[in-house]
């Protein structure tokens, strides 16, 4: 862990009305008057106005920061009420931009807000992100964070990430001049499959606060020099067994953006693309994907509708199979008679006891023009050794 000295500078001295309002973190000594001064003068963009950034944006307005930039260019939906606390039944329909800026005026009317009401793309991060001290990761997706990251460390600025799905939580400040960034810890996406998708899997509303507040924790630490900041570490949080682990993260000296000899001196010309990997995918050299059990797993909690076929005999499936498979022995794709069953359209994940003719299938099907089709490694028996 680092000390760093305070991100923003002090200037005026604080107004009777500001001495009084912010007496009770004043007198702690390690913020002061002088910390509040910088608090003031400085500026944090939010990029997102939902679930992470709702408890963002209210506690940096109560805590005097003196402007905030918000980008959201979505509208405020009713389900968004269990966990995006800035706004409310009234704000319906709303634009979420706008709803947090009388949110955030209703708490503390001196803080000046910046409405970006936009999506972040290529074309205006840079811009954008330019104009402030700091940027809080407050986004849902992969191709949105690793445009964040890029942006900010192209631009040397600092980024405060939050990430939660269902009942757990992660956050961490990614600043390259000082530490890894967000590449060191995702080198490479997840496949479009596996990625976390709260619209599916759902999310716990209250973890938002506790992963928001870290993040404005950060932000203040930052701004006024207070503590260590969590570079260099990711801190998780699990809200059934209300723990937090610190786990080390250094900075890869081989990244492709951060290190000493970055191979990426711009940001890339599509993110979507970049993000847009599939387990699925058969390469031009017909190579067929295979995938662990725990994939597996991670592909039927994700909602992907998958066609899950067993190929062994009708005997070995009487004994047991995995649940969601359906049974087509593997004597019915070297016929050819399997093919009208299966849909060139589907997601085809293939098994049988050991992954061998599962294999073999597999690259019969490759064969036949099917181009999304993946193997089970290990087959059912690994299934069964994993103990799922």
């Amino acid at each position: 862990m680092m000390k760093l000295p305070p991100l923003v500078e002090a200037s005026n001295p604080l107004t009777t009305e500001e001495a009084a309002r912010y007496l009770r973190q004043t007198v702690i000594p390690e913020i002061g008057a002088l910390g509040q001064a910088r608090i003031r003068n400085a500026k944090v963009l939010s990029i997102g106005a939902g679930g992470l950034g709702s408890p963002v944006l209210l506690y940096l307005a109560a805590a005097g920061v003196g402007t905030l930039g918000i980008i959201d260019f979505d509208r405020v939906d009713l389900s968004n009420l269990q966990r995006q606390i800035i706004h409310g039944e009234g704000d319906v329909g709303r634009l979420k931009t706008e709803s947090a800026r009388d949110a955030i005026a209703a708490i503390n009317s001196s803080v000046h807000v910046i409405e970006h009401n936009v999506a972040i793309t290529r074309e205006n991060a840079m811009e954008i992100i330019a104009g402030y001290d700091i940027v809080i990761d407050a986004t849902d997706n992969f191709a949105t964070r690793y445009l964040i990251n890029d942006a900010c460390v192209l631009l040397s600025k600092p980024c405060i990430w939050g990430s939660i799905f269902r009942f757990d939580g992660q956050a961490s400040v990614f600043w390259s001049e000082h530490g890894p960034c967000y590449r060191c810890l995702h080198p490479q996406p997840p496949a479009k499959e596996l990625a976390p998708n709260c619209t599916v899997g759902g999310v716990f509303g209250v973890l938002c606060a506790t992963i928001g507040s870290l993040q404005v924790t950060e932000a203040i630490k930052l701004i006024t020099g207070v503590g260590q900041p969590m570079i260099g570490a990711i801190t998780v949080y699990d809200a059934l067994s209300s723990t937090f682990d610190r786990v080390p993260l250094n900075k890869d000296p081989q990244c492709p953006i951060c290190s000493s000899n970055p191979s990426q001196r711009e940001l890339l010309d599509d993110y979507e693309a970049f993000c847009s990997v599939s387990l699925f995918d058969v390469g031009s050299d017909d190579m067929v994907n295979e995938i662990t059990v725990d994939d597996l797993r991670a592909l039927q909690n994700s909602g992907t509708a998958i066609d899950l076929i067993d190929v062994r005999e009708e005997n070995e499936w009487a004994e047991g199979f995995i649940p969601g498979a359906r049974l087509i022995p593997q004597g019915e794709f070297f016929s050819g008679a399997a093919l009208s069953e299966v849909s060139k359209d589907s997601d085809i994940v293939l098994y049988c006891r050991s992954g061998r003719r599962s294999m073999d299938v597999a690259k019969v099907l490759v064969s036949a023009g099917y181009p999304k089709v993946v193997n089970v490694i290990g087959g059912i028996l690994a299934w069964n050794e994993s103990g799922i």
